[in-house]
């Protein structure tokens, strides 16, 4: 099945990009507005595979508009340039709220304390089926790029690093050197936002991530695509391993 899935996946980036959709993103995404005019075509060839591909549906009486759909689908293909990807293999769709959701479960928060209880999310990523997003929280991350928060890179760097490697691993975790290097980084500016949130010290990351490491990839992520020159100088390693992962210098965007 995987050359008939690839020939209507080329099938598919072969179409036209509407001009309803651009105007759409170029409106609302203003980080599509400073990537390369080759990123941007490569960008528009993944839209057009993902929204063939994932169902999106309305939750709390929200309706699923193209503006809906394209601006959560080109935010989530953005962390897909340049790599080898299977369009996010564990995703069937995506479900979004009109504003921030609760719902009810134990959380395990940074110093080890467990709270019990609602809690309201502006998105909640499952590692089979499902991405669940707040569009008011969707709206504004994609509005602000320089506050590093962006619910949508946050919650789909969550389906990447729950894939599994079907296809959407960077090729700097083939080999093992260059993953030792990878997990030596992470854990130890993860240690580091851990040990300033368990002392109440100020970080430039958002203290989120010292949650968990897999939280402390999607805080990262955030960071790397929305404050890559604060990101750059303050964590060097963490900002090169990321470039080398996603294959990209946000940095370097005018």
């Amino acid at each position: 099945m995987f050359w008939l899935r690839k020939w209507r996946r080329n099938r598919i980036a072969a179409r036209q990009f509407p001009d309803r959709w651009l105007q759409i993103i170029e409106k609302n995404v203003l980080l599509y507005n400073r990537l390369p005019a080759e990123d941007k075509a490569e960008l528009q060839k993944h839209i057009l595979i993902f929204i063939a591909e994932k169902r999106f549906e309305g939750c709390g009486g929200l309706e699923i508009t193209d503006e809906i759909k394209i601006v959560i689908a080109a935010q989530a293909c953005m962390l897909l340039l340049h790599r080898k990807t299977d369009y996010y293999p564990g995703l069937s769709s995506i479900l979004v709220y009109p504003h921030a959701f609760i719902v009810h479960r134990a959380q395990h928060l940074a110093d080890g304390v467990v709270a019990e209880g609602p809690q309201v999310l502006s998105g909640e990523s499952w590692r089979t089926g499902s991405v669940v997003l707040s569009w008011d929280n969707v709206k504004h991350g994609c509005a602000d790029i320089h506050d590093g928060q962006n619910v949508v890179f946050h919650e789909f760097a969550h389906q990447i690093d729950s894939s599994g490697g079907k296809g959407d691993r960077s090729g700097v975790l083939k080999s093992t050197s260059s993953y030792i290097t990878w997990a030596r980084v992470l854990q130890k500016d993860y240690q580091r936002l851990r040990e300033a949130a368990q002392q109440n010290r100020p970080a430039f990351l958002d203290k989120y991530g010292a949650t968990d490491p897999a939280e402390f990839f999607a805080v990262a992520t955030e960071f790397f695509f929305e404050k890559p020159q604060e990101l750059k100088q303050i964590h060097p390693d963490l900002y090169n391993e990321l470039k080398r992962f996603y294959h990209q210098d946000p940095a370097g965007f005018k």
